[in-house]
């Protein structure tokens, strides 16, 4: 069995990528997530791999693009203002269907914003931040353990669908310390006969593009990405549930959020609130038919954000308006406690009851 370490989320994300085969990596410095382009700077070279730092954001993505095209494991990672500016090289990749893993250790904005830990970029991540039709697997990790594993899952899924992989992350995850296995991986093996890896004779050339003049053809692309979508829908739906057996209220979170709601969850119990955990592991393909189950047990459901309202429109998408949904964030960087939850909790409950 592999050893624990204790190391930062960010430096065992980086330490995952290597230990995945990733062939290179493009990436510009920007706090809370600066560790990630250090540690693989320093790693990367002893295993004869690529790291860059390119002159922007808006480079680096478009690195991606080249070397995910030539059919290597790529990577790249930032934080919110740059993935910002990655979004049209990320519509391109996705229109190209070439595989990549970004990660976003979202920060608190909107704007430059400040380097404490945010959800704000949930919409910009699920429906799409850059121009067209596509979208992207996101995962969102809650501890530095699934910093680690998502990485691996991230590159095989990217590999399967020849789809960008995106991993939400915060500033808190990425920076706190935790003990992590680095479980032994092995690389599935991959079609790559459509990479630009140069012309034999055994074949005709290689395009890669997602620049189609004719509408007619630019339509039958569309089709068949949606086609991919609706794949990914049926088979890559992930979440974990916790209490919800009995649960007659439930929190809805993901990531930093999850955690805290763990808490909050665990002292509503000692109070004789029966009340379950619900965490969307894959933030698309979002766990809608689940969430639809759980509201013909529930009475109510709390969607709990690091912003002021994102994903709870999901939560209501998937309930279809069975029970009530209500929300509870904060922002900014302000994180909440599981007190504060709580209190918002026992305070709804109450208004339910008289109404």
């Amino acid at each position: 069995m592999a050893e624990y370490k204790l190391m930062k989320g960010n430096e065992a994300m980086a330490e995952a990528a290597i230990l995945a085969g990733c062939d290179a990596y493009f990436g510009y410095p920007i706090t809370p997530q600066s560790e990630v382009l250090e540690y693989l700077a320093r790693e990367m070279p002893k295993h004869n791999r690529i790291v860059m730092q390119a002159e922007s954001e808006v480079a680096s993505i478009n690195m991606v693009y080249g070397a995910a095209g030539a059919g290597f494991r790529a990577m790249t990672s930032s934080s919110s203002p740059g993935i910002s500016l990655m979004q049209e090289g990320i519509s391109y990749i996705a229109g190209a269907e070439l595989p990549c893993l970004i990660v976003n250790v979202n920060r608190a904005g909107p704007g430059l914003g400040t380097i404490q830990p945010g959800q704000g970029d949930y919409f910009q991540s699920v429906k799409g931040g850059g121009h067209g039709d596509y979208k992207m697997i996101v995962l969102a990790p809650a501890s530095v353990q699934e910093m680690a594993d998502f990485v691996y899952l991230g590159f095989d899924l990217a590999e399967k669908y020849r789809n960008p992989v995106l991993m939400l992350s915060d500033g808190a995850i990425g920076q706190m310390m935790e003990k992590v296995q680095f479980k032994p991986y092995t690389r599935p093996v991959a079609d790559h006969s459509w990479a630009t890896t140069g012309k034999p004779v055994t074949r005709g050339r290689n395009y890669i593009t997602s620049l189609f003049i004719q509408p007619e053809r630019m339509e039958e692309h569309n089709l068949k990405l949606e086609a991919k979508f609706k794949l990914i829908r049926e088979n890559e739906v992930r979440f974990e549930e916790i209490n919800t057996a009995d649960a007659a209220y439930l929190f809805v979170a993901y990531g930093l959020s999850a955690r805290i709601c763990q808490k909050a969850m665990d002292l509503a119990r000692e109070k004789g609130i029966k009340i379950g955990l619900f965490r969307p592991i894959t933030l698309y393909p979002y766990p809608y038919k689940r969430l639809e189950e759980l509201a013909s047990q529930v009475k109510m459901m709390l969607s709990v954000e690091l912003n002021s309202g994102q994903m709870v429109e999901d939560v209501r998408l998937g309930v279809n308006g069975k029970v009530p949904v209500e929300f509870y964030g904060r922002m900014g960087g302000m994180m909440p406690t599981p007190e504060e939850i709580l209190h918002h909790l026992e305070t709804l409950i109450q208004y339910h009851h008289a109404n």
